[in-house]
């Protein structure tokens, strides 16, 4: 006897899936083929992730694609996620309504079918064996996707990408050249000394929100966070160095605009206000795995780096928020103030320096 269509997709094909969008598309078309009316079908996932509680993909019959939807709530049973999502199935002007969960745990995935008519006892029978025979697929797309969500959460979505693409060894890494920004929080210290440690790790984390979501904003990708500085990259390929360099001086002016909010905020609440240095540089870099054969860190070494992080410490004696260097300055389209040249520790060949207006 010949398994229905949708089955044999499920125990030959759906295991080496890794994107929710693909499993539900074939899915569902695999349905129809087996002569389920389907106008519309929905699978739901929890995603381990620091913000996003939950992920939906929606599929329609007539476009053929998929939206994805973003939870940042409880999980489904919790805060209603549930209902609308039959809400959003039964939209498409359905005849009929189901809602399958897949595996006996409070999280665990769920598929959803809209159809056009009642479905008859062999269709709903059909609809449960997928429900069954989905689990093992899904729960391995539910693993790759934490694995993913995860690294890049810890290490950022190029380092993650190279980490899942098996770059698990020190070796000579990749060059590569980008604009680079190294920002560091002012007093940082002597607020450790003598704040409260969640008044400390509040005021850490709301710096790292402006600056790290400023970077995110415009494109750009966060290495490290060192302490309280941050060193993140807008790398050159997918666009050019003068795009590449007005992107991240975007991203520091919208830093600068989000830590001016922050600090009327703080000053409301009688709380020291926070400032910062940042430095802009466009260089060569190596871009790999460090550390002991066992213990590796994914990160960025080289010339560009040493010289972003020793421009930063020029901001605090020259009086300025914001300095870039030449090769920066010489890319951006964006007016700034020369400040001449300077010598910084460690780097042979003085550096011109500029600030913003």
């Amino acid at each position: 006897m010949q398994l229905p269509s949708a089955l044999s997709f499920l125990i030959d094909e759906a295991i080496d899936l890794s994107e929710g969008d693909v499993f539900l598309t074939t899915l569902a078309e695999r349905l129809i083929a087996d002569g389920v009316p389907l106008i519309g079908a929905m699978l739901t996932q929890a995603a381990p992730h620091p913000v996003i509680e939950r992920r939906a993909w929606l599929w329609r019959s007539d476009t053929g694609k998929v939206i994805e939807a973003l939870g940042f709530g409880p999980p489904m049973a919790e805060s209603g996620h549930g209902e609308m999502a039959v809400e959003w199935l039964n939209g498409l002007g359905a005849g009929a309504v189901r809602i399958d969960q897949v595996g006996s745990l409070p999280d665990a995935a769920q598929l959803g079918w809209a159809t056009s008519r009642s479905l008859d006892d062999g269709e709903l029978a059909l609809l449960a064996d997928v429900a069954r025979f989905a689990a093992t697929p899904l729960a391995l797309l539910a693993a790759r996707s934490a694995l993913s969500g995860l690294l890049t959460a810890y290490l950022g979505r190029r380092s993650a990408g190279q980490v899942l693409d098996g770059r698990l060894r020190r070796g000579p890494g990749q060059t590569i050249t980008a604009a680079v920004i190294f920002a560091d929080l002012r007093g940082f210290t002597e607020l450790s000394e003598t704040g409260a440690a969640n008044e400390v790790i509040t005021a850490l984390d709301a710096w790292f929100d402006r600056i790290a979501g400023a970077v995110h904003a415009f494109g750009g990708e966060v290495l490290k966070f060192i302490g309280d500085g941050v060193l993140a990259i807008f790398p050159i390929g997918e666009r050019n160095a003068a795009a590449a360099c007005d992107a991240a001086l975007r991203a520091v002016s919208a830093a600068c605009a989000g830590m001016e909010h922050l600090n009327r905020t703080r000053a409301t609440q009688d709380l020291p206000l926070l400032s910062f240095g940042a430095a802009l540089h466009l260089g060569d870099m190596l871009w790999g795995n460090i550390g002991t054969a066992d213990r590796l860190d994914f990160t960025a070494i080289g010339p560009a780096v040493n010289l972003v992080s020793r421009l930063e410490g020029l901001c605090r004696p020259l009086g300025r928020t914001v300095l870039l260097s030449g090769a920066f300055a010489a890319e951006t389209t964006q007016p700034l103030v020369p400040l001449g040249e300077h010598k910084l520790r460690g780097i042979a060949v003085p550096c011109q320096v500029f600030t913003l207006p």
